[in-house]
């Protein structure tokens, strides 16, 4: 009887110690948690959507069944998956629509662009493009004014049909004739200047007041009012398209930055139809005050399957270092008595910040240039200090590109997110000096490093539409300081470099915690969502000219394989 009992009780014993049957378990490479307790394990075991082990390949054996999806890595690496920790997600959708003008090396060959969509489109239909960088092009057009193009060339090839094209920063547009013309915009006279400006922007004119074509920040709505909207069938069609562009970059989550009503509702939709396939915490655009204080009476809204969060809030206070918009404390180096702009009052950022604490938003402030990011954690203080028990705001400054030294250390201290894409250095860093002067470079652009040792979390990303959606140049740049061609050898101002580990924590679990989501994702522990970017190499160690050749190879989102590379 007691040898009978015995082996019921063993029996017993190892039902209970045996694991459930894996959903997947993935092997065969290098594999990096995020976790500083276990930095790097063998295997992950995945149950349902979330990770049930990570640890040794005999621990992981265990776990497989005849159900189980086994994957072999095949000496790739696995990293927690990557955050697009701030970028325009219906921007990047409609710039795979409409005319992308990102790899433009010319004026020319930006006309030729449009000359081929205007061969194709019916009379009076508008052309519609983004991603032009006067600053980038190899060479510069003979007629510029206040550094920027004219439009007679473009106007040429475009007579018929209007045509808008924004700046890669989305904080100016570039209008022919025909779109102009539409718009009521002409030649006016000094004294009626002020019928056609718009508060918080700039319509750019030449000696004899002609338009030149150019509309900086808030000016561009004289232009895009005339636009027609976009239909519910071109919203989906590029959410769809933005979604399987994510899922190609090996993105799992996506801070969109600015999101209307109407985009809002479309994300329902995709959720509920199950065809979201890429986490989103969504900012509420600052522009719809309806919509804010809908959802300040309402409350955050939090998918329990982490889905779709909309819990913050996103203010454009200043323009972009680009179009000379970006709202500095001294003049531009390059434009004599300018200094840029503020685009939305401070007045309403303190209110904003007041309304975000008491109703538990997250307050998110676009800011590029020194004066701007100063204005703007004057007014968080502001409201922290009013507020004797804030509790666990996260209030995030979007680029925090240019920042006067004195200020650096208050986001540390104020516990202020600083949400930077590293890819602008590559891009910006060679003709940004010429905008700020050395002085100003050496001492307060692209502070990685500095700020991250003030205690600060540093939230990594693209800002696409701005830049492409490739979270490993934007890895490089974190690390290199180099733009994608390599130079200069050492660097730019090489001091402010972030480690690989802090660049990767940029992109997965500070990213994370940028969104309040870090006991969910952005690493690799029990628990948490089983979110993964696999990767052709290991950007822990390969060479740093690797790094730019370094692909995708798998994108598994909530124990799901959403892309494989062919």
């Amino acid at each position: 009887m007691r040898f009978l009992l015995a082996i019921l009780f063993s029996i017993f014993f190892l039902s209970c110690a045996r694991h459930p049957e894996a959903d997947m378990v993935i092997r065969g490479g290098t594999i990096y948690t995020v976790n500083e307790e276990q930095p790097v394990v063998e295997a992950v075991v995945v149950v349902g959507d979330t990770i049930a082990f990570a640890g040794s390949a005999s621990g992981a054996q265990k776990w497989i069944g005849d159900g189980t999806e086994v994957i072999d890595l095949q000496g790739h690496t696995l990293t927690p998956g990557w955050i697009e920790g701030h970028g325009h997600i219906m921007g990047l959708g409609y710039n795979e629509l409409n005319l992308d003008l990102m790899d433009v090396k010319s004026y020319e060959e930006l006309v030729e662009r449009v000359r081929e969509a205007v061969a194709k489109a019916q009379p009076g239909q508008w052309i519609l493009g983004r991603g032009w960088h006067q600053d980038k092009w190899d060479t510069k057009p003979e007629k510029m004014v206040k550094g920027f193009q004219t439009h007679e060339l473009l106007s040429s090839v475009s007579p018929n049909n209007p045509v808008f094209l924004r700046h890669a920063s989305g904080h100016a547009g570039f209008a022919n004739a025909k779109a102009m013309q539409v718009a009521g915009v002409n030649q006016l006279s000094k004294e009626s200047l002020a019928e056609n400006s718009q508060e918080g922007g700039e319509i750019i004119r030449d000696e004899l007041g002609n338009p030149t074509g150019i509309f900086n920040e808030r000016a561009q709505q004289l232009i895009t009012r005339f636009i027609p909207e976009a239909t519910a069938e071109t919203d989906t069609q590029a959410l769809d398209l933005a979604i399987k562009a994510c899922l190609r970059n090996g993105i799992t989550g996506f801070h969109d930055a600015g999101a209307s009503r109407e985009n809002i509702a479309l994300f329902r939709q995709f959720r509920s139809e199950g065809k979201l396939n890429t986490r989103l915490y969504v900012m509420i655009t600052g522009w719809d005050s309806p919509l804010i204080y809908e959802y300040f009476r309402q409350g955050p809204e939090v998918d329990s399957a982490h889905w779709l969060t909309v819990r913050a809030v996103k203010l454009n206070c200043d323009g972009a270092l680009g179009s000379r918009g970006a709202w500095l404390l001294d003049e531009y180096s390059d434009r004599k008595g300018f200094y840029g702009m503020a685009t939305y009052p401070m007045d309403s950022v303190l209110k904003m910040a007041r309304e975000g604490l008491r109703h538990g938003f997250q307050i998110c402030a676009h800011a590029i240039g020194d004066r701007a990011n100063r204005e703007i954690l004057d007014r968080f203080e502001a409201a922290l200090k009013e507020n004797p028990a804030p509790g666990d705001h996260r209030f995030r400054i979007e680029h925090a590109q240019h920042l006067h030294p004195s200020d650096i250390p208050r986001f540390g201290k104020l516990g202020v997110i600083p949400a930077m894409q590293a890819i602008h250095l590559s891009s910006d860093r060679p003709w940004a000096i010429e905008r700020l002067g050395e002085k100003r470079i050496n001492e307060g652009a692209y502070m990685w490093q500095s700020l991250l040792q003030t205690g600060a979390k540093i939230v990594n990303g693209t800002d696409v539409p701005v830049e492409p959606l490739n979270p490993l140049a934007s890895f490089y740049a974190s690390v290199t300081r180099k733009t994608l061609k390599g130079e200069p050898a050492g660097g730019f101002e090489p001091a402010e470099k972030m480690t690989r580990a802090q660049a990767l924590r940029s992109y997965t679990l500070d990213a994370a915690y940028g969104a309040f989501e870090e006991k969910i994702k952005g690493s690799i522990e029990v628990g948490k969502l089983a979110d993964f970017t696999i990767l052709s190499k290991d950007v822990m160690r390969v060479s740093e000219e690797e790094l730019l050749s370094t692909e995708v190879m798998m994108t598994v989102v909530g124990g799901k394989v959403l892309y494989k590379r062919n």
